[in-house]
């Protein structure tokens, strides 16, 4: 006999929003992979404010040297903000891109095992970005392993050029 499920936990995001900068175009590509991140984010996470109550929906936005996270309430009222810089993520985020171009370009010409390598160093740089993300926001929010790794991503396709 199946056991009823769960109830889902308050503290989760149920709605992102991503402002897009107009003068920074991003390719069809990295909105493909901002959509599979936000879907992922949504099916599953771990998202709980200090100090408040969820769900939460989160409003991101970039002036390039900083993140600026918009938490509301289920009712898109104003709960709490915080801003992050970027400089932390400078590193990771560029040799992230190189890797992540170097794997596209693998999955065409190259054999299974280079591409499992390549692989590996794209998903340690991906882990250690969302470690440092995890760390920035904890004076303000409680996020998991999973919620991190997916921030992470918004983020990354946030500040790419192109």
């Amino acid at each position: 006999m199946d056991e009823p499920d769960a109830p889902a936990s308050q503290e989760r995001l149920t709605h992102v929003q991503i402002a897009q900068d107009a003068s920074k175009p991003v390719s069809h590509d990295r909105l493909h992979e901002q959509a599979v991140a936000i879907y992922d984010l949504l099916d599953a996470n771990l998202f709980s404010v200090i100090d408040a109550t969820g769900p939460y929906h989160l409003h991101l936005k970039t002036d390039n040297r900083h993140i600026y996270f918009d938490v509301r309430d289920e009712h898109a009222a104003s709960m709490s903000g915080f801003v992050m810089a970027l400089g932390p993520f400078r590193r990771i985020i560029r040799d992230y891109n190189q890797v992540c171009t170097s794997y596209y370009d693998a999955i065409r010409t190259r054999s299974p095992s280079q591409i499992q390598a390549i692989d590996m160093g794209r998903r340690a740089l991906h882990n250690e970005g969302a470690d440092v993300l995890k760390e920035r926001l904890s004076n303000y929010v409680e996020i998991d392993v999973q919620t991190a790794r997916r921030l992470f991503t918004l983020v990354y396709v946030m500040t790419l050029r192109g």
